[in-house]
């Protein structure tokens, strides 16, 4: 079973602001974001695990990790870890700002939002005309 590894989207602003971002990165190759520490949970991130990113408090988009790789700088080794180029917008879920790895279950993941264009066609009842993010405030207390 895979886990997902939790990033704050530090200077983003908006998931477009971030796809943007990057698709100007992947000019100069394969995306690779650097940490300081390698994941412990390396062997369940590489199963099919995914970089939920926090955008202005709530994962918004998640990305697939495609490998872990070993980097050096002047500082010593580092990680990288490299990323399909496709951002995946999901449901928002609040999640506050935070240190250190935090891993997300498959269970806990935010569905993605092209899942759930599909559920709410098959299914009558919906969130109807909600806002992403009100909707994504009524999760948060439990009244969705």
């Amino acid at each position: 079973m895979s886990v997902h590894l939790l990033i704050v989207s530090v200077g983003s602003s908006s998931v477009e602001q971030l796809r943007s971002s990057q698709s100007r990165r992947l000019i100069a190759g394969p995306l690779c974001h650097v940490t300081k520490q390698r994941p412990k949970r390396e062997a369940e991130l590489l199963e099919g695990g995914s970089v939920y990113w926090i955008i202005k408090g709530h994962i918004a988009v998640r990305q697939k990790v495609t490998s872990l790789e070993r980097l050096f700088d002047h500082e010593g080794e580092k990680c990288g870890i490299m990323l399909d180029s496709e951002l995946v917008e999901t449901e928002l879920f609040s999640r506050g700002p935070h240190q250190g790895w935090r891993y997300l279950e498959d269970d806990d993941a935010p569905r993605d939002l092209r899942d759930l264009v599909t559920e709410a066609n098959d299914d009558d009842e919906s969130e109807g005309d909600l806002s992403e993010e009100m909707a994504a405030e009524l999760r948060s207390l439990g009244l969705l």
